[in-house]
């Protein structure tokens, strides 16, 4: 089994809701997105994938819609004020957690066609939250 690891830094925003803590109130992060790509089999240069059209599918991607935002839940009271004020904003349907991001980031990158079997989101230097693959989901070729 192969494996290819690309790291996406990237600045967000977030609260989450119904918490009673800290991370109840607006913030921001320094994150970094840790996208992991598997195949049994190379492609025709012996790569998974070229590093480069991963950071710019995905990459490009992150930096469009979740770069410099605030990632806030569909239901958060402060949506009407915050679009109000021409804030960038990206909306989720779930608590913008770690975990959740992590998700749709996964979710994006399967959506590109790439084998990802794992995405971690390094919210600070210290804490990171994954998602990975349900066993069996993928078709671990490369493309």
């Amino acid at each position: 089994m192969f494996s290819v690891t690309r790291e996406i830094s990237f600045c967000y925003g977030h609260r989450l809701l119904d918490y009673d803590g800290k991370c109840r109130h607006l913030h921001g992060h320094n994150g970094k997105a840790v996208i992991t790509l598997v195949a049994e089999t190379l492609d025709r240069l012996g790569m998974v994938m070229d590093f480069t059209r991963l950071k710019r599918v995905v990459g490009t991607w992150i930096d469009e819609q979740l770069d410099h935002k605030m990632i806030l839940h569909q239901d958060d009271p402060l949506l009407p004020f915050l679009r109000q004020q021409g804030e960038p904003i990206f909306v989720v349907p779930t608590n913008p957690t770690a975990e959740n991001i992590a998700r749709l980031i996964y979710d994006y990158a399967v959506s590109q066609g790439f084998p990802v079997v794992e995405v971690k989101l390094w919210e600070t230097e210290n804490c990171f939250a994954a998602y990975a693959s349900p066993t069996g989901e993928r078709k671990l070729t490369a493309p």
